[in-house]
């Protein structure tokens, strides 16, 4: 019922489409850009219902209070507090390598304002945890959320950061001016 009801809302009611041209693996990270609205949590967590999807997401602890941190922590969200120097990086592959299923989308923009300075922590996440990393795009003006590539990990983080620059240039967010490569 739920899946069918996500079906609806993204692909009927909010006319969007979806491309995927790589497989959907049980462990996973998906980088996700441009990310320049609070309307991307939204339209990803219906595109995920609407294929049967679960994944988590991380998110500034300051969202998470009455009621809203329990809507997000029942949506999958993972509060982060960015002020203590704690190792999430380290944390967030424990939970790869605890799990039989997981599946973390994260932003590498850090932020919806246009940051050029994209943050490295998905990569030592992977790395940590030995997973694939898929990119996924969203492009607002044909309304189409596409998951076409897999990023291939090398030894140079800033190579990677590169490669993903590169991939994301095609695609334009609600608000393009805030996102920068």
């Amino acid at each position: 019922m739920k899946q069918s009801i996500c079906r609806f809302l993204f692909y009927r009611l909010m006319g969007w489409k979806s491309e995927v041209t790589v497989p959907i693996y049980d462990k996973c990270l998906v980088c996700m850009a441009p990310h320049t609205s609070n309307w991307d949590l939204l339209i990803g967590k219906l595109f995920a219902g609407a294929n049967g999807i679960t994944g988590s997401f991380m998110m500034k602890k300051e969202w998470f209070f009455f009621p809203l941190g329990m809507l997000f922590r029942a949506m999958g969200g993972i509060p982060v507090d960015r002020s203590r120097k704690t190792s999430l990086t380290e944390q967030m592959a424990e939970q790869f390598r605890r799990s039989k299923r997981f599946l973390l989308v994260i932003t590498p923009e850090g932020t919806r304002k246009a940051n050029p300075d994209w943050k490295k922590g998905f990569y030592y996440i992977a790395r940590g945890a030995d997973v694939r990393v898929l990119l996924m795009g969203f492009d607002f003006p044909t309304r189409t959320l596409s998951i076409t590539k897999e990023l291939q990990l090398s030894d140079n983080v800033d190579e990677c950061i590169r490669e993903m620059k590169q991939h994301f240039k095609q695609y334009t967010g609600k608000h393009p001016e805030k996102f920068a490569i």
